[in-house]
């Protein structure tokens, strides 16, 4: 399998470093990292959407006014799923497969772009995003980017265990080195996606954690990403016990598993480059 690593949308909130770590100015700059992977007999697999192109062109529709201000979502078209796909010589017809970490506003917008994919995910995050009981729930979960797609198929994890974790194997229609970690914390269904590759395991951990720096230690992020972790949690206690959990992994396993987040640019821009995440042991 082929993994390429993609930017699927922008956010430039207030707070410049605060936020990211590294930038100059008053704009941060936050990605979201998707993946996309070439399979034999699969087709393609979309690991996440990011924002997709109605959420570009109508964002007031589809984007809760406070987070379209509050994140300075930025309106790039170039940057959806589908205009890179299909710069790469692709049709949207070949993406067979979308598996998603969650269901927020800025990891599942892209949908509506692929109707023929089948969507893989927790069915605890499906059942979650449904209930849409508070403000916080129905400003993060979007139905708008979800109208008229079909072929969804939810799970549960079975006792299989993936490094300590437990995982969701056998994912229908996918090869078996495609896992669903379940990581909740984030969001009640919240999970990382674990793909197996020549070269080892790559985990795309979603929101369980928002800043390279912190599977070092829980201090090490930046004043902006904590606050915005906490205010999103729907368990903030799981959530941090999972991310110990995943510290743990990155401290002895780094050699075999190259972990990574949503939203690190620069984390983004390294695993682009064909690096991988610094070693968390350093």
């Amino acid at each position: 399998m082929k993994v390429i690593h993609l930017n699927c949308g922008c956010m430039c909130p207030v707070g410049g470093a605060l936020y990211d770590g590294f930038s100059k100015g008053i704009r941060a700059h936050l990605a979201c990292h998707c993946l996309l992977i070439e399979t034999e007999n699969s087709g393609l697999v979309l690991v996440d959407t990011g924002f997709g192109t109605e959420d570009m062109r109508a964002p007031g529709s589809r984007l809760a006014t406070f987070f379209r201000v509050m994140n300075n979502i930025q309106r790039k078209p170039s940057l959806t799923a589908l205009s890179q796909i299909l710069a790469l010589g692709y049709q949207a017809s070949d993406v067979r497969h979308i598996v998603l970490t969650h269901l927020d506003f800025d990891h599942a917008g892209g949908l509506t772009d692929f109707p023929q994919a089948q969507i893989h995910l927790m069915q605890r995050e499906i059942d979650t995003s449904r209930q849409r009981d508070s403000w916080l729930a129905r400003s993060r979960y979007r139905p708008g980017q979800w109208s008229g797609v079909s072929g969804w198929t939810g799970y549960h994890a079975s006792g299989e265990k993936w490094f300590g974790f437990d995982a969701v194997t056998g994912l229908k229609g996918l090869p078996p080195e495609i896992l669903l970690i379940p990581l909740p914390g984030h969001t009640q269904g919240h999970a990382g996606i674990a793909v197996q590759t020549d070269s080892g395991w790559l985990l795309h951990g979603g929101d369980a954690w928002f800043y390279q720096r912190e599977l070092e230690h829980p201090r090490h992020c930046t004043p902006g990403l904590r606050f915005y972790q906490w205010f999103m949690a729907a368990d903030n206690d799981v959530r941090r016990v999972n991310q110990q959990r995943l510290r743990e992994l990155a401290r002895h396993h780094s050699a075999e598993i190259s972990l990574f987040c949503s939203h690190d640019f620069r984390e983004l821009e390294r695993m682009i480059a064909g690096g991988s995440p610094p070693d968390q042991n350093r």
